[in-house]
């Protein structure tokens, strides 16, 4: 009889970044927090994960980390209405109860720290051998389950959602469905990028040697020693990295945003 595995427990969503494209929006708050309609991009990266029954969280923080803090502290008031009654005790009354029955991880993780040192210093959070990985500031309709499926399958440590953009991403070289090499920022038009949505086996951390971009040494010595594995999504995949991208978004949330797999009567992509 196959065994069959639970569900990773642990997702983590990398928050520390400055986001210098963003222009004055960073200024204010991390990338993160800027909105897509009256909600952050976090939230909605959040509601994809907890709509697949993954609700446990890590939330790496640095930049600005205590606007994310604040966020979650009184998420209450952030979310829904209330009532506060003021006299010598200040009462408030939640007017419906919270939606989200998430389990938030807040690690500060350093203002100057690259991607991989951050993975390195919320480890210790890591309980499970297998946990999930994404920036905290891309939208992705991809169907979770599969993307699981497949990570085992493969028997790989490290499996990264492949999408479809322009050329200004970084290449990865495929043979099948493995990964032979990256590069972050090549001069030629790349056909797949690094779309975030990872599945990583702890071991896969040991392949991060210090204070180094994840997306750089470390995902290229994972790919050397056939540990990285992809999974192609030739379905909707957009990052928040600019003003224009930021606008976009917002015009996708008002109409009928492909990513929002989470609203009532929307399936799994």
């Amino acid at each position: 009889m196959t065994e069959v595995k639970p569900k990773p427990e642990r997702v983590v969503i990398l928050c520390g970044g400055r986001g210098y494209r963003m222009e004055t929006d960073t200024d204010l708050r991390p990338k993160p927090m800027i909105p897509i309609g009256d909600r952050p991009v976090l939230w909605h990266i959040m509601k994809i994960y907890s709509h697949f029954g993954y609700k446990r969280f890590v939330l790496t923080l640095g930049y600005k980390g205590d606007i994310i803090r604040d966020y979650f502290l009184h998420y209450h008031a952030y979310s829904q209405d209330f009532i506060v009654k003021l006299g010598e005790e200040t009462q408030i009354e939640h007017l419906a109860a919270c939606e989200e029955d998430w389990e938030v991880v807040l690690a500060e993780t350093g203002t100057h720290t690259t991607t991989g040192g951050r993975l390195l210093a919320i480890r210790d959070y890591l309980d499970t051998p297998e946990f999930l990985m994404t920036y905290g500031d891309g939208v992705c309709d991809v169907d979770l389950d599969a993307l699981m499926e497949f990570h085992r399958r493969s028997g790989r440590l490290a499996t990264v959602t492949a999408v479809p953009a322009a050329s200004r991403f970084g290449e990865m070289d495929i043979e099948g469905d493995r990964v032979r090499g990256f590069s972050e920022k090549p001069l030629r038009s790349a056909m797949r990028i690094n779309g975030g949505f990872f599945v990583l086996d702890r071991r896969a951390l040991d392949y991060i040697h210090g204070d180094e971009f994840f997306e750089a040494a470390p995902l290229s010595r994972l790919a050397e020693a056939g540990e990285l594995g992809c999974y192609l999504h030739d379905g909707f995949w957009h990052c928040m990295d600019t003003p224009t991208e930021r606008d976009h978004l917002n015009a996708l949330w008002r109409e009928d945003a492909p990513w929002a797999v989470w609203r009532q009567g929307r399936k799994k992509s």
